[in-house]
């Protein structure tokens, strides 16, 4: 299984990890390619939805070249199928020491979410310095996180929720953050569609707009 300092420099590359909420496993092959074809090979898939465990067991067979993560992940029990499902790593919402801990145990490296300085310290305290700022701009976007930041020096972070194109690219010239979150070019309506070149398209303007 893949270690943090990979999927780091994995994500530094892409600078964006596409959250997905899928509802037919199978649709995971078209979408991933749409992203991966259009310079996003990274994704976070949900357990938001029954299917999550299966559609990363098939974006992991159809695609070597991406890089596949299990998001919403809550529970030792959620720890186990993504382990199963071969995920290169796992994103949590909040820190929750238990899931933590079986990613340890499991050797999966685990993006647990933060939001304020305790939270961060204990993510600190079991040797966690790769954190997910969540939700973003709820708990006070840019000048909230630059705010946290500045205690934690080697602490790097991947914001998520509310970030769009409008804010991108202010979140991305902080030196700590590693990528961004986001679910703009993945939208639930078009993956229910089946418009892949839609998403395409979206992947595309991101990959263009960060570079």
């Amino acid at each position: 299984m893949s270690d943090v300092n990979y999927i780091i420099t994995r994500l530094q590359q892409v600078k964006i990890v596409p959250v997905i909420v899928i509802d037919q496993a199978e649709d995971i092959i078209p979408l991933g390619s749409a992203l991966a074809d259009n310079g996003l090979s990274v994704a976070e898939i949900t357990f938001r939805t029954a299917c999550a465990e299966n559609a990363i067991k098939l974006l992991r067979e159809a695609r070597s070249d991406m890089i596949v993560g299990a998001g919403t992940i809550v529970n030792r029990t959620q720890v186990c199928q993504s382990k199963t499902a071969s995920a290169h790593f796992i994103v949590s919402p909040g820190l929750n020491s238990n899931t933590v801990k079986a990613c340890q145990e499991m050797n999966i490296p685990v993006i647990p979410g933060v939001n304020n300085p305790s939270t961060i310290e204990q993510a600190l305290e079991m040797d966690i310095d790769f954190v997910k700022f969540f939700p973003a701009e709820p708990s006070g976007g840019i000048k909230m996180l630059k705010s946290l930041l500045a205690p934690y020096q080697k602490l790097r972070v991947m914001p998520t929720g509310g970030i769009g194109m409008h804010n991108l690219l202010d979140y991305l010239a902080i030196p700590q953050v590693v990528a961004c979150g986001g679910s703009w070019m993945v939208p639930e309506q078009l993956i229910r569609d089946k418009n892949w070149q839609e998403i395409g398209r979206l992947a595309r303007e991101v990959s263009d707009f960060i570079k």
